[in-house]
């Protein structure tokens, strides 16, 4: 029910939300990226997870900007 209540509150939020959303998004996947790299990682499935959640949030931005 994560997922859920993740889209909830995205779908709640603006567009200039969503894409402030996204940067954060994207920066922390490369921080990931980045700690897999020198493998400080322990969490590796955490990149995947914010993976789709940049999906998520840039399906919603392309569907609130279409409508």
């Amino acid at each position: 029910m994560k997922t859920k209540e993740f889209l909830d509150d995205l779908k709640a939020k603006s567009v200039e939300e969503l894409s402030t959303d996204l940067v954060t998004a994207k920066k922390e996947l490369f921080n990931l990226k980045f700690q897999n790299a020198t493998n400080q990682l322990e969490n590796t499935s955490r990149i995947k997870e914010v993976r789709r959640n940049i999906a998520r949030i840039q399906t919603l931005i392309a569907e609130k900007s279409n409508a």
